[in-house]
């Protein structure tokens, strides 16, 4: 029962170390608020750099994992490159070593008329302790918070380390003599190692439990070396695993060149100890030497650093390998033409502004036939539901995300390179036309999740329901198709057309209300389902909108008066005789009426008129703009 009870305690102590590291390295990361990852981003592409940068925010969060899933994220968020976060992950393998240095704190033992006596850990960790609390509850200000959750988690750190220290001392006996076993057997110190890093995953808390055992009872060179090379191999292990849960191809390569590296730098280790010890340079002094945490922590040091600097000029190789074994996804072409516009958007030309507003606008160009597609995707969802089409479309909208990001920040580079009104107007309506497009793909996308509720409520559209949408999604083609044409050849004649078009959609989007709202009144529809149904319609309609503004837009670029008067200009051409305006008002009203009243339907719903009329009565409505 003794052995027990003293593994009990054992698990306790490395809980409070683990949840010490925990709290202050989560302090550590909030206190530097997002200028880690901006420091992170600003990376170049030399090697040298990244590996700095990495070893000092490593240093700063005492987390290699904590580093490199960060580093993973802004690669995949294309903030950084494949190839820069090489150097960072390298850095990072470096940095968490620091861990070690600060429980050596724990070797010192002068006296108390000393200046290190109050290093010791006994005294540092409940001093910290009751600087954090302090700050915790006691100081308003500030960052007061954070800084105390870093004290405290650096003062239950160091307990949990005194507290496994005083069980170690009770059976370190039996550990030396455990711990003995791998002094000719190098392999199965490695594994243990690996596994037991594996299962606690924390390397800083495995080579913390070695140094509390040194601390302790004292532990030799031969005896351990092994052992702390596996621990380098588990840590990686666990970073890939948490690293490559619903990463990219390009994020994986991140957390494989991590592995790549420590098994290069693992048989690098072993091969210049052998060599050394063969030629009797690590002599028997040296290989049976007794070492203390620090001893411990400057192996553990020395075998992340030395690895580091020989193998830091073959980034390339590690980037090659972790290429070869993670291949890039199959990118659609779609992908393709709109990544090379984004490509197409280089800073020299800033110089001759008009050329690089040609690449903005054809990145914007890419933009409509994306949202296009997608509207297309999310609306046969409703009809014929496929889930990797539903992966498409979040892809889509992804990839709408980056064009409208990366365009954006380029245009406004631009702006301090602009200097003629013509080009000035023509920046504001790209980047208007621009956001518009954005929109619709975020429309369309809420149309998919109005889907995806009705898949889990198990309901579904009635035949009725399902007749008028095709209607609308049919109106919604046109439309788009018009403002995509309109847009691309910047053709006044035809975003002329998108108006009256428009104004139709919106008075099927309110007949067709009308009657769901009749079948919902009389229970031939269920709520939830109508519910939807009206959902789908205003996200309809709103792409309309989006087209409206597109295409006045268009107009803009001919007629300069319609410029900050859009609201006023779309009043006056609703209330106006315009003939195109009114000819392209009835045919569409009535291609579109015409099969909306062919739709067999349950509600008695007031007919629409037999003819149309030659001029409508005008509405109120709202500006676009």
């Amino acid at each position: 029962m003794v052995i027990f009870y003293n593994i009990i305690a054992f698990l306790g102590g490395l809980s409070m170390f683990l949840y010490g590291m925990r709290v202050m390295g989560d302090g550590l990361q909030s206190s530097s608020g997002g200028a880690m990852q901006n420091a992170l981003s600003k990376m170049t592409d030399k090697p040298v750099m990244g590996f700095l940068l990495g070893m000092i925010v490593a240093c700063v969060i005492q987390s290699s994992t904590a580093t490199i899933v960060i580093t993973v994220g802004l690669v995949g968020a294309g903030i950084l490159t494949f190839r820069q976060s090489v150097g960072i992950v390298l850095g990072a393998n470096v940095g968490t070593a620091i861990t070690a240095q600060i429980i050596r704190l724990m070797d010192v033992s002068s006296g108390m008329d000393s200046p290190f006596y109050f290093f010791k850990a006994d005294n540092l960790a409940p001093l910290a302790l009751v600087i954090g609390i302090t700050l915790i509850m006691f100081v308003k200000k500030g960052g007061a918070k954070t800084a105390g959750n870093i004290a405290c988690g650096f003062g239950i750190l160091f307990m949990g380390l005194i507290y496994m220290s005083n069980i170690v001392s009770g059976f370190g006996e039996s550990l030396s003599r455990f711990l003995t076993a791998f002094e000719d057997n190098y392999a199965l110190g490695f594994l243990a190692g690996v596994v037991v890093t594996g299962i606690v995953q924390s390397s800083s808390a495995v080579v913390g439990i070695i140094q509390s055992i040194a601390s302790s009872v004292g532990v030799n060179f031969s005896e351990i070396f092994a052992v702390i090379i596996g621990v380098n191999i588990g840590d990686c292990l666990t970073t890939y695993l948490v690293s490559r849960i619903g990463a990219k191809p390009v994020q994986r390569r991140t957390a494989v060149v991590h592995i790549v590296y420590n098994v290069f730098a693992a048989i690098l280790v072993f091969v210049v100890v052998f060599f050394l010890r063969g030629r009797g340079i690590i002599s028997d002094e040296i290989w049976n030497m007794t070492l203390r945490s620090g001893g411990v922590a400057n192996i553990h040091g020395i075998f992340r650093l030395v690895p580091a600097i020989v193998l830091l000029p073959f980034t390339k190789v590690f980037e090659n390998i972790a290429c070869k074994l993670v291949k890039e996804a199959p990118m659609d072409e779609e992908d393709v033409h709109a990544l090379a516009t984004l490509d197409a958007l280089d800073e020299r030309l800033f110089m001759t502004p008009s050329i690089a507003l040609d690449q903005v606008e054809k990145v914007v160009c890419e933009m409509s036939d994306i949202a296009l597609h997608n509207y297309d995707a999310c609306v046969k969802q409703i009809f014929e539901f496929d889930p990797k089409r539903d992966r498409r479309i979040d892809e889509r909208e992804n990839l709408l995300d980056t064009m409208t990001d990366s365009a954006n920040k380029y245009t406004v580079s631009l702006s301090s390179h602009v200097t003629r009104e013509v080009d000035m107007l023509r920046q504001n309506y790209i980047v208007k036309s621009m956001i518009c497009y954005e929109r619709i793909g975020d429309l369309a996308v809420n149309i998919k999740d109005e889907v995806a509720r009705m898949r889990e409520e198990g309901t579904v559209f009635s035949e009725s329901a399902l007749e008028e949408l095709k209607i609308a999604f049919n109106a919604i083609y046109e439309i788009l198709e018009i403002t995509s044409e309109a847009f691309k050849n910047t053709d006044s004649a035809m975003a002329a057309k998108v108006e009256p078009l428009e104004e139709v959609i919106d008075d099927l989007v309110e007949d067709m209300n009308a009657r769901h709202v009749y079948r919902m009144m009389n229970e031939l529809c269920d709520p939830i389902t109508g519910i939807r149904f009206q959902s789908i319609l205003t996200n309809v309609e709103h792409i309309s909108d989006k087209c409206s503004d597109i295409a006045v837009y268009i107009l803009e670029r001919d007629n300069h008066e319609i410029f900050g008067k859009e609201h006023s200009y779309l009043h006056e051409l609703h209330v106006s005789n315009d003939e195109d305006y009114q000819t392209y008002y009835r045919n569409n009203y009535e291609k579109y009426f015409n099969a909306l009243a062919n739709i067999p339907t349950e509600t008695p719903v007031e007919e629409k008129a037999a003819e149309i009329v030659k001029e409508k009565k005008p509405k109120k409505k709202k500006a676009n703009a």
